[in-house]
């Protein structure tokens, strides 16, 4: 898939990195712009935001309930949801600002949008790269048909998912034309349990989907697993990303920082590098074969005239002799000069 006129993104490549500030900014966009520098610096291909405002995410008496789904702020008294909602979201405006400031830096900038206002600012004004779909709409089949008539790429994530739906969504973005589809398998738990993880779904989505490009959107703690996804050829690796994991906020904990995130990015080059090949072939030097492989040796010192046997015969480094593989053809072959034991055996000595 092209995701822009000089990226292309496919299966076992180096992966197309996005740092997923979410609202790991907290609202505050002297640490937006900070993460951005940072996730440039690690070697991150884009940094992505959310669109969300508290009028696009929530009902109103989702905020009248004021229940907190993350553990850490259920009990929460100093705030309402309403009141973090608003706090950590990010305005249209600075968006634009902080698309400009990753202008600046160097590297790509997009956002999730929640409603079709949202996603209709993000291609006209921002000027996104490409539309993200949370995994939270991917059954939202009314807006995915909306999005993909933006005639952008687009980046579904399939957490919350069954495999039903994960295929009627990709046919309702088919169904308008727009085949320019990334699909990310996700667990939509912050942090999920490794045996909850299933990276062999990758495959699986592989299989399902041959055409299309598969990657993977990470909610667990640490590197592993995301370098995991890139050995089984995930072609977009998406990861929260923070300044610090102890920061106030939803997403810190489960986020990697700027030391995770470079160590992501530099491991996802060396799997794709180490991949290579399906052909079985010897890399090695001559030199090196010839250093490491054996030769056959004799094990007593022989005269000249004598016949070979079994008996005489050894095997050892270096392999510039004749091979062990040839032992049959000199076994009663007379040799035409005096050997000393540990002779490496050449042609010329018959």
């Amino acid at each position: 898939m092209k995701l822009t006129k000089d990226k292309i993104i496919a299966n076992y490549t180096k992966p197309y990195i996005i740092a997923e500030l979410g609202s790991n900014h907290n609202g505050d966009m002297e640490i937006a712009r900070n993460l951005i520098s940072e996730a440039k610096r690690a070697g991150a291909d884009c940094v992505k935001f959310q669109s969300w405002s508290k009028d696009s995410i929530f009902a109103k008496e989702k905020y009248k309930d004021n229940y907190f789904i993350a553990d850490d702020y259920r009990d929460r008294t100093d705030y309402t949801l309403e009141e973090i909602v608003e706090a950590y979201s990010i305005s249209e405006d600075e968006l634009l600002e902080m698309k400009s400031f990753a202008d600046e830096v160097g590297i790509d900038c997009s956002s999730t949008p929640f409603n079709e206002s949202e996603a209709d600012f993000l291609v006209e004004k921002l000027k996104s790269p490409f539309i993200k779909v949370a995994s939270m709409d991917l059954n939202n089949y009314p807006f995915l048909e909306y999005l993909a008539n933006k005639n952008l790429p687009m980046i579904v994530s399939t957490g919350l998912s069954e495999l039903y739906e994960i295929d009627k969504a990709i046919k309702t973005i088919e169904s308008t034309g727009n085949r320019q589809i990334s699909i990310l398998h996700c667990v939509s738990t912050y942090p999920p349990v490794d045996a909850d993880v299933n990276l062999n779904n990758i495959k699986t989505l592989m299989n399902t989907y041959p055409d299309y490009p598969i990657g993977f959107s990470d909610h667990t703690i640490g590197i592993e697993i995301p370098l995991a996804s890139v050995a089984l050829g995930a072609s977009i690796l998406e990861k929260h990303f923070t300044l610090d994991k102890n920061m106030e906020g939803w997403d810190h904990k489960v986020s990697a920082n700027s030391e995770e995130l470079e160590l992501i990015v530099k491991g996802s080059q060396r799997i794709v590098d180490a991949l290579g090949s399906y052909r079985v072939t010897a890399t090695e030097s001559d030199e090196k074969k010839s250093e490491f492989r054996r030769s056959i040796v004799l094990k007593e010192g022989i005269k000249k005239g004598e016949s070979i046997t079994r008996e005489n015969l050894d095997f050892k480094r270096p392999g510039k002799g004749i091979k062990p593989e040839y032992i049959d053809f000199i076994i009663g072959l007379k040799v035409n000069k005096d050997l000393e034991d540990d002779h490496v055996l050449t042609r010329e000595d018959f």
